[in-house]
């Protein structure tokens, strides 16, 4: 292979990364947000279905992706309130009702879509066009293959690059770390722990959403049942893997990212790999992150 064609190869594959790490990195900022505040929120995965899904809907009936952004955005407040109820109010087992929401929603969306699309019907949907940034797009080689993206991949660096600044230097941010760490100090000073708590969470929702719609209406411009395929918790596992860190955090969205571009990649290269092999991967990355996580907390504790 020629040195223009590999240097194609690897832009497109560096391209494809960033796009398929931005809905994990969507998810996993809010999720990052909602721990520091002391609600595990395990409906990640149910916040980003039903994003796509009301997403999808919003946008065929009302012909514009951008209402159809705003609709998902809305759809998702009852589900992120439903688990800050849950959670925060109740007290219930976070992981418990985290992995009934997703559930729940998961059959509530199957259901919904095929009483509205059909059965498994892959109709298209109106999308974000992808945006051409007038310098970044000029570099050579790279340029064009890895910054020609819908705008909303470049709002979704701006949200992490917004919240990893608000965590550190604001109040705001100092608020979320206490009432995770110090709710009885948060309690003492004025604040209520439990408002910021059910902040965090519908935070969460809001950009698990963005997320969702994204994967609907701005990068495959259509809906099928259950398309988030773990998105969500992986999201998650990248929060653990990045050890609560907004750059680990971002890092390890862009591996889970690569890990699914190379089912693309590789038979583009002639290099043949099972594809069971190559959709398991991003998992499997997943898995030894939170059991290296959590081996190295038992090693500490023994």
């Amino acid at each position: 292979m020629s040195d223009p064609a590999s240097g194609a190869m690897a832009a497109v594959f560096a391209g494809s990364t960033l796009r398929l790490a931005v809905p994990l990195l969507l998810g996993a900022t809010g999720e990052l947000v909602s721990e520091r505040a002391g609600v595990l929120n395990m409906s990640v995965e149910g916040m980003m279905l039903t994003g796509a899904f009301a997403g999808a809907v919003g946008a065929v009936y009302t012909g514009s992706p951008a209402l159809g952004l705003l609709i998902g955005v809305l759809a998702v407040l009852p589900v992120a309130l439903l688990q800050a109820f849950l959670s925060i109010t109740l007290r219930a087992n976070q992981v418990v009702t985290g992995i009934g929401i997703n559930i729940l929603v998961l059959g509530a969306t199957t259901l919904a879509y095929r009483e509205i699309f059909g059965g498994r019907s892959r109709a298209e949907v109106p999308g974000f066009d992808k945006w051409h940034p007038p310098l970044l797009s000029q570099i050579p080689v790279f340029g064009d293959a890895v910054f020609t993206q819908v705008w909303l991949v470049y709002l979704a660096l701006a949200l992490v690059a917004l919240v990893a600044w608000t965590m550190r230097y604001t109040a705001l941010g100092l608020a979320l770390h206490s009432a995770g760490s110090e709710p009885k100090a948060v309690d003492k000073s004025g604040l209520s722990v439990t408002a910021v708590r059910y902040g965090a969470v519908v935070f969460t929702g809001v950009l698990s959403a963005i997320g969702g719609c994204f994967l609907s209406i701005g990068d495959i411009h259509t809906f099928t049942e259950g398309m988030t395929s773990g998105a969500g918790y992986l999201a998650i596992a990248a929060v653990i893997f990045g050890n609560w860190k907004v750059g680990r955090m971002l890092l390890a969205c862009l591996l889970f990212g690569a890990a699914t571009a190379l089912q693309f990649q590789l038979p583009a290269l002639g290099i043949q790999v099972p594809n069971a092999i190559l959709i398991m991967l991003p998992y499997l990355l997943a898995l030894l992150a939170v059991g290296g996580w959590w081996g190295g907390r038992v090693r500490r504790l023994i």
